[in-house]
């Protein structure tokens, strides 16, 4: 089974799955050759995931998109500084774009934003939402103490722990100095593995299809 793993960060919702050929996207290259040392088997590619994702969308039986969460997350409000800006269209423009033009089953994950989502998601999962073709069924996976405030560089390390991926420092977002954030925007290991394990699953409607055969056939 191809799969393709759309600004993949970390890897955290891919670490659990098996049997599976994996095509990773990621821009930030420091963030992409921890992925490549968590995951060695995946192909990783350093480059931008709207453009690849639009040349090379029929070339997977399975795609999972997780596009920056910054500009949607509800610390736009809650922080004490004047971060005021535009949410990022990436989200809206990859759940249409794969709703119309992608046959095969999809997942674009993001977290709860500060606004009304302008698509309902599918699925709503502690801090993050879910949108897909298939059914998902939520799961509860408890944070660590502290986690959305987690900003020293020992809150990393439990961080580190929780999701079971390891390296050696930190990692920063552009300007953002807080060496929790890269971990914090991963989806955990258990939740991608659910989540993977569901789209397997036959659609409502395909079973009953299937069983009107059967019965027809009999």
């Amino acid at each position: 089974m191809k799969v393709l793993n759309l600004h993949a960060g970390l890897g955290g919702n891919r670490k659990k799955w098996e049997g599976v050929e994996v095509t990773a996207v990621e821009l930030d290259p420091k963030i992409a050759k921890v992925y490549q040392k968590n995951n060695p088997f995946d192909e990783v590619i350093i480059g931008d995931a709207m453009q690849y994702l639009k040349e090379h969308r029929n070339e997977f039986d399975f795609i999972w998109a997780s596009p920056p969460c910054q500009k949607h997350s509800r610390m736009m409000k809650a922080t004490r500084h004047d971060v005021a800006d535009y949410f990022d269209l990436q989200l809206y423009q990859i759940i249409i774009f794969l709703d119309n033009f992608y046959k095969c089953k999809w997942v674009v994950e993001n977290v709860k934003p500060y606004y009304k989502p302008l698509i309902k998601p599918t699925c709503v999962m502690g801090r993050h939402l879910f949108w897909s073709n298939f059914n998902i069924s939520p799961i509860s996976v408890p944070s660590p103490k502290g986690f959305i405030t987690s900003g020293t560089v020992s809150d990393s390390q439990k961080l580190k722990d929780w999701l079971g991926i390891q390296y050696e420092g930190n990692i920063y977002y552009g300007e953002n100095h807080c060496p929790g954030q890269v971990l914090r925007n991963c989806v955990h290991p258990d939740v991608g593995l659910h989540i993977f394990n569901e789209s397997k699953k036959k659609d409502p409607v395909q079973l009953n299809l299937l069983e009107l055969l059967q019965t027809t056939a009999e």
